[in-house]
């Protein structure tokens, strides 16, 4: 008997009501400051922002194959320009979106070189242009050195206005900087960055832009991380090089991916929500929150290297916000020997991610 012919799928119904149930959701959140506490509101928008970095890093690393441990350069890139706009007259807000514009913008050339470099090289090269980057701000005079300064315009708003006009900000960015990603993970450039992470050199043999392809997600990448760092600073005021260039940033988005999933797009998401979760219950226990973080990671790399959502779409093959396609293979419910194939032989899929 012929065997049946492989089904593709795109995505499925719980895909679906996912997609509906994440819009609801959407709209919920744009509601719920009216509902909620001042310091509830502001826990939702680092909530967010950790949303932000975690899908970031992810897309870079997790699909992408690139592994920085030097995006903090973005982040502190993010809140300096904001500094920056604002002392020159722009509106505080309006200078927030526009810093990511910048960092976006500077981004570019600095993948003109960087992106020649592979794997380790990569990873120790991006933390070396941070910590130089970390360096130059502090020559500016404006920023005193590691004093730092405080992007007092803001000061201008009433604090509720400015807490609530924050909060709508960050998810905003972070709901169309999920979308944006979404919808490059799904198209054909999604198809490219997913080859040149499994194999670089095969990907280019068969006519995939390489460089080119990189480098869309390096900028992108780096214009989610500056809106991130002008976010924070819009809800911290001040801002201290030494803190917003912390390799901390990078080390949380690096967490957030390996204990959610990486190269899943629902991972980065849940391990954000983790993180935002053990922050929120033992943030304030001192170093013993970081060394719990370190301790979870490892457990996380040794046990579930995967990550939370990795293994419940391995083990029971959730996908609900797939980027990828999936190949069902319908096996004859008869073996060559006259028998009846159990359910779990009946038909098996693997999701080309």
């Amino acid at each position: 008997m012929s065997a049946a012919s492989p089904v593709i799928e795109r995505g499925t119904a719980a895909s679906r009501i996912a997609g509906f149930g994440v819009a609801i959701i959407i709209l919920l959140l744009a509601v719920a400051p009216q509902f909620l506490s001042a310091g509830a509101v502001d826990r939702m928008t680092a909530l967010f922002i950790y949303v932000i970095l975690a899908a970031m890093w992810n897309a870079l690393a997790g699909f992408g194959g690139l592994v920085s441990v030097g995006q903090q350069v973005f982040f502190g890139l993010g809140a300096y320009f904001a500094i920056r706009l604002a002392n020159a007259g722009l509106n505080p807000f309006v200078s927030l979106f526009v810093s990511a514009v910048i960092v976006g913008a500077v981004s570019w050339p600095i993948s003109l070189f960087m992106l020649r470099l592979r794997n380790g090289e990569f990873a120790i090269g991006m933390w070396v242009i941070a910590a130089l980057t970390h360096l130059l701000v502090n020559l500016d005079r404006l920023i005193q050195g590691e004093t730092g300064t405080s992007l007092i315009s803001l000061n201008v708003y009433d604090a509720s206005t400015r807490r609530v006009a924050i909060y709508w900000l960050a998810l905003a960015s972070m709901t169309a900087l999920l979308a944006i990603l979404f919808g490059l993970l799904r198209g054909s450039t999604g198809a490219a960055i997913r080859a040149i992470r499994d194999n670089e050199d095969a990907a280019a043999s068969i006519g995939v832009r390489v460089t080119g392809t990189k480098r869309v997600l390096f900028v992108l990448a780096a214009f989610g991380i500056g809106i991130a760092g002008a976010l924070w600073l819009a809800t911290a005021i001040t801002f201290q090089p030494k803190t917003y260039f912390s390799v901390q940033w990078t080390a949380y988005m690096i967490f957030m991916v390996l204990v959610g999933g990486i190269g899943t797009f629902e991972g980065a998401i849940l391990g954000a929500l983790l993180f935002f979760l053990i922050e929120t219950w033992f943030g304030g226990t001192g170093v013993w929150y970081l060394i719990g973080l370190g301790a979870t990671a490892l457990a996380f790399s040794l046990l579930l290297p995967r990550g939370l959502w990795g293994t419940l779409e391995e083990r029971f093959g959730w996908r609900l916000l797939s980027v990828g396609y999936r190949v069902r293979l319908p096996v004859n419910a008869s073996d060559t020997t006259g028998g009846t194939a159990s359910p779990a032989q009946v038909t098996t899929s693997r999701e080309k991610a």
